[in-house]
C-alpha cells in the first residue's frame, strides 16, 4: 500500500503550495490569504521509486467550537487519523505562534510520526532564525521553500524513513505468483458488493440499497478457469459536499490505496444515473495511477432504450480519455454479461504487463516516421532514432533522438496508436517518454 502523508498547520503557512510541489500539479488553489483550503484534498506523489498519497488540509484550529473552523478542524483530525506520517508546516518568517503550540500539543498526544517543516525559508539562515521552533517539542526543524522547491528531497527522506515500506513491491509479487489484483471502484450504490457476491455465489459482502454500506477496502481471494484473482471491494467515492460521516471520509484513502495497489480496476457505472462528474473524477484518478481499467455499466436491465442511448453518448464524451478501455453492459443482479467481462479483465492485465522487444519497437518507430514525419518547429525538426521499453504496468516506451522536446502531443498520439495496434494494448494506459541526446559540442 502507498504510505499516506498529511499536511497539517495553521492557515496561510503554505500547505497547499507544498501539496502542489509534492504532487507536481496545480490541483490545490493557492492565494496569499488565509483560510482558502477548507476540505481535504488528495493527490499522488513520488520520491525516487517510492509512491505515496498526499493529503492537504485546511488551517487547523484544534479548539474551534463552532462554524466553518470547527468543520475544518474535524477534517484535519480525520486526515491525521488516516495518515502514516504528519508534516507539521509552520511559517519560518512569521515565527512561532500560540496556534502552533496548540497544534504541536495535539500532535504530541497522538504519538504518530511527525516531521516539523519550516516553510518559506528561502533566504532565511538555518541557525538563529529557526531555533525558536524547537520549543514546540517535535525535534529537528527542516527548512524548506515550497514555492522554490528547496529542501523537498531532504524533507521526504526524513518523512518516509520511519515507515515500513515493505509493501512497495506488492504488484511485482502478485505478478510473480500469477495473482491478478482486481479493484472494483465506483460511486456509492452502483452495485460493487452485489457484483462481487454474484461472482462468489454467496453473500460474502454486505449489499444494501443504501449508499455507503461498504466502509473499507475488502479483499477476497477468487479463482476462475485456473486464474487466481484478489477481488477488492472499495468504498464508494462520492463528491466532497455529499460526504458527511467521518467514518465514510476515512474510506476515501483506503479506496485510493486499493486502486493504486491493484493490477486492474473495474470501473462500475450506474446506468440509471448515467455518467456523472464523480465517475469522471474516479476515472481520472485511475488514469493518473496508471492502472489497467475495464468499464462496466451496471443495472443495464433497468433502463429503457432512450436512457441507454444517453449513457452510450456520455461514455464517449465524458470518459473519452479512457477510450482504450473496453466497455461492458451488465446486470450484476441478473448475472447478465459477466462472462465477457472476465475476458476483458484478463486481457487488460496481460496488456499492462506486455513485454515489447527493443528491435521491434525501433522498427515500428522508424516505420511510423517514414509514414508521417514529425512537424518542424522553427529551425528544429525532431529526429526519432530508436525506442525501448522503460517499464510495465503501465507500459512505458522511451524514444531517443534529437530535438525531441519539439515533438507535438498530436504526434505522440499518432505513435501511441501505432504501438497499441501492434501489441494489442487494450485496457491499459500507454506512456511515451521522449529523451533528447545532448550535443557534445554545445559548449564549444
Amino acid at each position: 500500500m502507498k504510505p499516506v502523508i498529511a499536511l497539517v498547520g495553521r492557515p496561510n503557512v503554505g500547505k497547499s503550495t507544498l501539496f502542489n510541489r509534492l504532487t507536481k500539479t496545480r490541483d490545490a488553489i493557492v492565494a496569499d490569504f488565509a483560510g482558502l483550503t477548507r476540505d481535504r484534498h488528495y493527490g499522488n506523489g513520488k520520491h525516487g521509486k517510492q509512491e505515496f498519497i498526499v493529503v492537504d488540509t485546511g488551517g487547523f484550529e484544534p479548539d474551534a467550537t463552532s462554524g466553518i473552523y470547527k468543520e475544518m478542524a474535524r477534517q484535519t483530525r480525520q486526515a491525521v487519523a488516516e495518515a502514516d506520517v504528519v508534516l507539521f508546516v509552520v511559517d519560518a518568517r512569521a515565527g512561532v505562534s500560540a496556534q502552533d503550540h496548540e497544534i504541536a500539543n495535539y500532535l504530541r498526544r497522538l504519538g504518530k510520526p511527525c516531521v516539523l517543516v519550516a516553510n518559506k525559508a528561502e533566504g532565511v539562515k538555518q541557525g538563529g532564525s529557526l531555533v525558536e521552533f524547537f520549543e514546540l517539542g517535535l525535534g529537528e526543524v527542516l527548512p524548506v521553500s515550497a514555492s522554490h522547491g528547496q529542501g523537498m528531497r531532504e524533507m521526504l527522506d526524513v518523512a518516509l524513513r520511519p515507515l515500513d515500506l515493505g509493501d512497495a513491491d506488492t504488484l511485482d509479487a502478485q505478478a510473480e505468483e500469477g495473482v491478478i489484483g482486481l479493484a472494483v471502484a465506483g460511486r456509492p450504490n452502483v452495485g460493487k458488493s452485489t457484483l462481487i457476491n454474484t461472482w462468489l455465489g454467496e453473500e460474502r459482502l454486505v449489499a444494501f440499497d443504501l449508499p455507503g454500506t461498504t466502509r473499507d477496502a475488502i479483499r477476497v481471494p477468487f479463482e476462475r478457469d485456473g486464474q487466481k484473482f484478489e477481488l477488492i471491494d472499495t468504498a464508494g467515492l462520492r463528491r466532497k459536499g455529499k460526504v458527511f460521516e467521518a467514518i465514510e471520509k476515512f474510506s476515501v484513502v483506503k479506496t485510493l490505496q486499493a486502486i493504486g495497489s491493484s493490477g486492474v480496476v473495474l470501473l462500475l457505472i450506474d446506468a440509471v444515473d448515467g455518467v456523472t462528474d464523480q465517475d469522471a473524477h474516479i476515472a481520472g484518478f485511475i488514469l493518473e495511477s496508471g492502472r489497467a481499467v475495464v468499464i462496466a455499466v451496471n443495472k443495464w436491465d433497468a433502463v429503457d432504450a432512450y436512457q441507454r442511448e444517453i449513457v452510450k453518448r456520455s461514455l464517449e464524451t465524458r470518459l473519452g480519455f479512457l477510450k482504450y478501455a473496453t466497455v461492458h453492459l451488465i446486470s450484476a443482479k441478473k448475472r447478465q454479461g459477466l462472462g465477457p467481462l472476465w475476458e476483458s479483465i484478463v486481457q487488460a492485465h496481460r496488456a499492462a504487463n506486455c513485454k515489447m522487444p527493443t528491435p521491434l519497437l525501433t522498427r515500428l518507430l522508424l516505420e511510423a516516421v517514414q509514414f508521417q514525419t514529425p512537424q518542424k518547429n522553427g529551425m528544429y525538426r525532431p529526429k526519432l532514432r530508436y525506442a525501448h521499453q522503460g517499464g510495465m504496468n503501465p507500459p512505458v516506451i522511451v524514444v531517443h533522438g534529437n530535438s525531441l522536446e519539439h515533438v507535438t502531443d498530436a504526434y505522440k498520439r499518432f505513435l501511441e496508436g501505432r504501438f497499441r495496434k501492434e501489441f494489442n494494448l487494450v485496457g491499459t494506459p500507454l506512456r511515451i517518454e521522449m529523451k533528447t541526446s545532448s550535443n557534445p559540442y554545445a559548449d564549444k
